[in-house]
C-alpha cells in the first residue's frame, strides 16, 4: 500500500517514535538498499511475533530503508508494491496457521529537502498460546541478535490460557478518561436495542457510571478493554499498551491509494465517522 506525503502522517509518526523509542526484540531496522532475503524475512517475522506475544504487546515492526546503527533513514528499492502483495503470500505459506503480516506501508519521507522510500511491515503477536514458526523453527531476539527461540520461552507461550481480552481491565483507567458523547450515544443504542419502556426509564434514571456497571463495560468498580475501545477518548488512548486504530482508504481504478485517514477511540461512532 503507497501513501503519499499528505495523506500518511500517522503512519510517518509511529515511524519516527520507533526510531526515536523502540525496543530491540520487537523493531528491527534494515537497509536492504535493493533486496532482502526472504528467509532472513521469515526469520524476523517469527521472532518479532514471538517477542511481541511475550511482551504483551499487538504487534512488531519489520522496517526497510532505516540504517540499524544509527537509525539514519536511507530508503530502500526492495520491491515495488505488487511484489510486496505477493510477499505476503509467500510469508503465509511457510509460518504457523498462515499467519501473515496485518499490513505492509510503503511510504516517500522527506529528509533533507528530499524524499526517502521506507517499507514498513506490521508483524502481529503471536497467537495466544501457540508460538509463530517459520518453516516450523521457532525464533526469538536476545537485544538485536536473531536465534532460536528458548525452550522456556517456548513454555511460556504455549502454557497462556485463552482470555478475553475485551472483559480485561486497564490500569489506571478512569471513568474520567470516557467520552461524554460516547457514553450518551451507547445509552442511546441500548435503548434502541432492548425497546422496552421500562428499561429505558431505568437506563435515563442512572448515572453513566450505573450505565457502565449494568452493561459489565466496568467490572469491580475497572474500565475494561471494551469500554475503552468503544467510548474511550481519544487524548487517553495511551493507557492501552498499544493504541487500537482503523483505517480508511480510497482506492483509484489502477487499485492505487488515492486517500487515506487512521481512526482513533471512541470506536461507537466509527461507522459514522468513517462515512
Amino acid at each position: 500500500m503507497f501513501l503519499s506525503v499528505e495523506s500518511n502522517k500517522d503512519i510517518i509518526y509511529t515511524l519516527n517514535k520507533l526510531i526515536e523509542n523502540w525496543e530491540n526484540e520487537v523493531v528491527e531496522f534494515k537497509e536492504a538498499n535493493n533486496d532482502f532475503d526472504k528467509e532472513k524475512i521469515g526469520r524476523y517475522f517469527s521472532a518479532i511475533s514471538n517477542e511481541a506475544n511475550l511482551k504483551g504487546i499487538q504487534y512488531g515492526w519489520l522496517v526497510f530503508g532505516v540504517r540499524n546503527k544509527d537509525k539514519r533513514i536511507t530508503g530502500t528499492n526492495y520491491r515495488d508494491a505488487k511484489g510486496l502483495d505477493t510477499l505476503k503470500q509467500e510469508i503465509a505459506i511457510n509460518t504457523t496457521g498462515g499467519i501473515s503480516f496485518i499490513e505492509i506501508y510503503e511510504l516517500n519521507v522527506p529528509v533533507n529537502d528530499e524524499e526517502k522510500r521506507v517499507v514498513m511491515f506490521q508483524i502481529p503477536s503471536a497467537v495466544t498460546g501457540i508460538p509463530t514458526g517459520w518453516k516450523d523453527h521457532f525464533y526469538g531476539r536476545n537485544g538485536e541478535s536473531l536465534g532460536a527461540l528458548s525452550i522456556e520461552e517456548q513454555d511460556r507461550i504455549r502454557g497462556q490460557e485463552k482470555k478475553d481480552w475485551s472483559k480485561q481491565v486497564i490500569p489506571n483507567a478512569k471513568i474520567e478518561h470516557l467520552d461524554k458523547e460516547a457514553i450518551a450515544l451507547a445509552r442511546e443504542k441500548y435503548k434502541e436495542k432492548m425497546n422496552r419502556p421500562h428499561i429505558t426509564e431505568e437506563v435515563d434514571k442512572m448515572t453513566d457510571e450505573e450505565f457502565l456497571i449494568k452493561t459489565k463495560l466496568i467490572q469491580n468498580g475497572s474500565i475494561t478493554n471494551a469500554a475503552m475501545l468503544l467510548l474511550g477518548n481519544e487524548d487517553f488512548d495511551y493507557l492501552f499498551s498499544t493504541p487500537p486504530e482503523a483505517s480508511w482508504r480510497l482506492y483509484d481504478s489502477k487499485d492505487e491509494v488515492k486517500d487515506y485517514e487512521i481512526f482513533k477511540i471512541p470506536f461507537i461512532m466509527l461507522s459514522d465517522r468513517i462515512f
